[in-house]
């Protein structure tokens, strides 16, 4: 038996699981009303964000997500929607990050990220009393714990970086001090970040300084990313052309900016608040494992450079 073979047969639990994961998640949002939807993968303007690169597809790229289309969706009218699909990051490798993973993002109009914190209660409650997989019924009914990210920061880095912004701080005290002191029995919260560290999200009307923006992490890992939606579009626009120069800084490709979206909140685009969740990793959390690579069937990576022949002196 070849090894690729042995190695699918090996994941077929996990893969049960994730089936029945997907199922539930779909269970969940269609007994709540919420209208599941499928938006391009392929576009033409990919969201400008500082650290998210695209994967180009032709003279298009594979989108990172699909929020700017669901939000087109949220101001035609569609209230609740959902969608489950395949989003692309280019260079994204490891234990927890894939090129190509797989996004649940769901979208209320006339709501916050308070909200949203109700549906994610709502869903893991959900996919943890569900026997999945014919087993015994997943325990996802942990704590919650919730902090402020000026609590965490004051806590655990010793500053805070709603008073004082460094982004390049903020990022490694994020993965170095922050993260690795987050409980793993409990569901972790953060919630109301920098506004330099939220592109889409509105700001907290109390303080300008936040955003209204908050992230999940279930056993040490980000699960889930939420924001109420900024709607102002000169905000919009001024926000993506500060990040399009700061990628042009880094020497990084600079995508154009999508005009259509921009349309649609000059149009008017009602108060909303969005979630994306990793899919892959919900599916880790419950199966135990500690890789992407364990609960997917199969991963394709561009493949290294040729090397480059050694000239005789």
């Amino acid at each position: 038996m070849s090894q690729e073979r042995a190695d699918l047969r090996r994941k077929r639990p996990a893969l049960e699981l994730r089936a029945c994961v997907l199922e539930e998640i779909r269970r969940f949002f269609h007994e709540r009303g919420f209208l599941e939807v499928e938006t391009p993968v392929r576009l033409r303007a990919p969201a400008l964000e500082a650290h998210i690169d695209a994967e180009p597809s032709g003279t298009l790229y594979l989108r990172t997500s699909p929020e700017l289309h669901m939000k087109r969706l949220l101001a035609a009218g569609y209230e609740r929607i959902y969608q489950i699909g395949p989003c692309f990051r280019r260079g994204e490798c490891g234990a927890l990050h894939h090129p190509e993973y797989t996004m649940l993002e769901w979208y209320r109009a006339n709501a916050d990220y308070e909200a949203l914190l109700s549906d994610m209660r709502g869903l893991l409650a959900a996919v943890g009393a569900s026997p999945l997989n014919g087993s015994r019924p997943v325990r996802l009914d942990r704590e919650w714990r919730i902090w402020t990210v000026s609590e965490a920061f004051r806590g655990w880095a010793g500053w805070d970086p709603v008073e004082l912004w460094d982004e390049n701080r903020f990022d490694r005290d994020l993965v170095e001090k922050i993260e690795p002191a987050l409980p793993r029995d409990a569901v972790s919260i953060l919630r109301d970040y920098p506004a330099p560290a939220a592109a889409l999200a509105r700001l907290k009307p109390s303080d300008p300084r936040l955003a209204e923006r908050w992230e999940l992490y279930l056993g040490g890992i980000e699960l889930v990313n939420a924001y109420s939606e900024l709607t102002d579009a000169a905000e919009q626009r001024a926000r993506f052309e500060r990040c399009a120069r700061e990628r042009a800084a880094r020497g990084k490709p600079v995508y154009p900016i999508d005009e259509a979206f921009l349309r649609t909140l000059e149009e008017g685009l009602p108060p909303c608040a969005g979630a994306a969740l990793g899919v892959d990793r919900l599916v880790m959390v419950l199966a135990g494992a500690n890789t992407i690579e364990a609960v997917t069937a199969f991963q394709e990576f561009e493949p290294a450079p040729p090397a480059i022949p050694r000239m005789n002196p």
